[in-house]
């Protein structure tokens, strides 16, 4: 009997299975709702999804990019392979356990930050102070070094910062220290 049709049966996996429990346990359930033609469409949805996190979290992808990195493969291939593009691989598979898990809390703290910026920051962002003096960015950066403009980096409690430009002598231009621009 195959894999399919064991797991389908709900039969014992074999002992040489790669995927870890979770993972085989989402593709047993998603196999029995392929033989259940009157499943409900949702269960069936819940299922495939149960199976695409299972998948990406699962400790093989790691063990086969591994071993496929050990063979000399390219990044490219691997890439391929994954449906991604090499510096996206390269992101999520390169390095030790220890690099790879920096990364990743580093992405989540990311993506639990704000996205949009606050809108109450003292003085003017680097565009809109060109914007209001008609002039590019780099020439607000050049006033900031003659000294007719002042920066200053204004830090987030979260973590976000930004540069902010203020007229030489406005109150909240001497509030922090300038920076260089």
């Amino acid at each position: 009997m195959g894999l399919n049709a064991a797991l389908a049966a709900g039969e014992d996996a074999p002992v040489d299975l790669f995927l870890s429990a979770t993972t085989t346990a989402a593709l047993q359930r998603l196999l029995s709702l392929q033989v259940d033609v009157g499943g409900s469409p949702l269960e069936r949805l819940r299922a495939i999804r149960s199976l695409q996190t299972a998948l990406e979290q699962d400790p093989a992808t790691l063990m086969a990019v591994r071993d496929a990195v050990s063979a000399k493969v390219s990044w490219d291939e691997i890439a391929a392979a994954t449906g991604l593009k090499a510096p996206a691989a390269k992101w999520r598979w390169g390095g030790t356990d220890e690099e790879i898990s920096a990364r990743l809390e580093a992405g989540r703290k990311r993506s639990v930050r704000p996205s949009s910026v606050p809108t109450d920051l003292p003085g003017l962002s680097v565009a809109e102070a060109a914007a209001a003096r008609g002039v590019s960015a780099q020439a607000i950066y050049l006033q900031v070094r003659r000294g007719t403009l002042v920066s200053r980096t204004v830090t987030l409690p979260d973590g976000r910062s930004y540069k902010r430009v203020f007229p030489v002598g406005a109150p909240d231009a001497a509030a922090g220290p300038a920076s260089e621009a």
